[in-house]
């Protein structure tokens, strides 16, 4: 188990483990898929404990009743799979977890509590088949589309609860409620910040693919914006932004004395921009390459949610069905404009 920096066993700290797992903060269980478990921190984090407050307003929105069956994506520790066993009865649990080590680790954890829910080793993307349909499905990793396994799952009226967010950044619980015709639509209830399911992990490619081997800023066209960086970079910022352009990544190359510059590509590798922040400036240089203006793109998006009055997570929500998916806000019939 790791927290911040060091590697706590409970064997070996148990003063130590108790006071972590206690904490109302996620907890690092899994460095690099498993191929690091040294001590410290390894390149990427690939499981975790989630945080306490959230496994349990996630489980609020789920709402499973006396009988439901449920279908966890995830399983992580198992904690969630345990909490659910406990709630429905093990018997009406299936979790599915990618990792066949960490599946393994979560039975026996499961087993040794009480509780023998079903855990299957598998993509998550792909649910699970044999006990279908679900009363509810529960992901706890985070999603850049719905898989369609997940409603062709779920029983008309039932109810997925998943982490969603756009390339660009931002994201945020949807609680989505499946309609006869097979799609589903709901609210976001609030932010968040998963690990991408292992299935749908981004692959984005090298700053160096778009300056065909030029240093910056090659033929960039140079400009300057009263926007500053500063401004576009929270969570629900980055939100907003990528839903409107979905095909948009960012960047941010870290200069001297809090200065940084905020890279914008696209990942069609057509195009790219760079915006300069420095503390105490009203006006940034921005220079654009491509056949999209990128910056461009990023501040109409900005004004579109500064002009419906700075929505946040609360009032956007999520429709899936046959033909995709669309961000709202307020009401499904309210769909936010995707700028491509």
């Amino acid at each position: 188990m790791n927290r911040q920096s060091d590697r706590i066993l409970r064997s070996e700290e148990p003063e130590a483990w108790w006071e972590a797992v206690h904490q109302d903060a996620p907890i690092t269980t899994q460095w690099d898929d498993g191929a690091y478990s040294g001590p410290g921190r390894g390149l990427s984090p690939t499981s975790s404990s989630s945080m306490p407050t959230m496994v349990f307003s996630m489980l609020d929105a789920l709402g499973v009743e006396d009988g439901q069956t449920v279908l966890e994506i995830g399983t992580g520790t198992g904690w969630n799979a345990g909490l659910l066993s406990h709630r429905v009865g093990a018997e009406n649990v299936v979790t599915v977890e990618v990792d066949a080590s960490s599946a393994e680790d979560a039975r026996t954890r499961l087993n040794l509590a009480g509780y023998r829910p079903l855990v299957h080793v598998g993509d998550g993307a792909q649910g699970y088949r044999r006990r279908a349909p679900y009363d509810r499905v529960i992901a706890t990793c985070s999603t850049g589309s719905v898989p369609p396994a997940w409603r062709a799952q779920t029983k008309p009226g039932g109810v997925i609860v998943t982490p969603w967010g756009p390339t660009y950044g931002g994201e945020a619980v949807a609680r989505l409620t499946v309609a006869e015709d097979g799609s589903a639509t709901g609210p976001f209830i609030g932010s968040s910040a998963f690990m991408r399911m292992r299935a749908q992990r981004k692959s984005l490619p090298p700053t160096s693919a778009y300056l065909g081997g030029r240093k910056w800023p090659g033929a960039g066209v140079r400009s300057q914006t009263e926007l500053s960086p500063d401004d576009v970079g929270d969570w629900i910022h980055m939100f907003a932004i990528g839903v409107q352009v979905p095909d948009l990544f960012c960047r941010v190359e870290r200069g001297d004395g809090g200065s940084y510059r905020l890279w914008l590509m696209d990942t069609g590798v057509t195009s790219w921009a760079t915006a300069d922040y420095e503390d105490g400036r009203t006006a940034f240089r921005v220079v654009q390459s491509g056949p999209r203006t990128l910056w461009g793109e990023l501040a109409a998006a900005h004004r579109w949610w500064a002009q419906r009055d700075r929505p946040g997570f609360e009032r956007f929500g999520l429709t899936v069905d046959d033909n995709g998916e669309q961000v709202w806000v307020d009401s499904p019939d309210d769909v936010v404009p995707v700028r491509r």
